[in-house]
């Protein structure tokens, strides 16, 4: 359900798959793949990307790519074992109502667009 991109940590990843969410790992997999490769790898089977790439954020919102789900998260490295719970959370409550959509954590809140 989730794809890791190459930036989101160790930790981040772990603590998913402790919850028993299912997390594909780009750095583990298909490490030096471009975001288009990344993209294209979520939609068959299905996945929502977790990334700190701000540049999903171009693809969706400047090259109009809709057939995407992203969570993208912003935070300062102090902030993220909160930042962590906060996903684990999210993922947990809302699952496959992710799907389709552009979410953004910060330590502040979270925002959920339909793409």
């Amino acid at each position: 359900m989730i794809l890791a991109d190459e930036n989101i940590p160790l930790s981040i990843q772990k603590a998913l798959a402790n919850d028993g969410i299912e997390v594909y790992s780009i750095a583990n997999n298909l490490s030096g793949i471009s975001d288009a490769e990344v993209i294209e790898f979520s939609k068959e089977p299905r996945r929502i990307i977790v990334t700190e790439d701000k540049d999903f954020g171009e693809w969706v919102y400047a090259h109009k790519e809709r057939d995407v789900s992203v969570i993208f998260l912003r935070y300062k490295h102090s902030d993220m074992a909160r930042i962590t719970e906060m996903l684990v959370e999210l993922v947990q409550q809302k699952g496959n109502e992710l799907f389709g959509k552009f979410t953004t954590i910060t330590i502040d809140k979270i925002r959920i667009r339909k793409i």
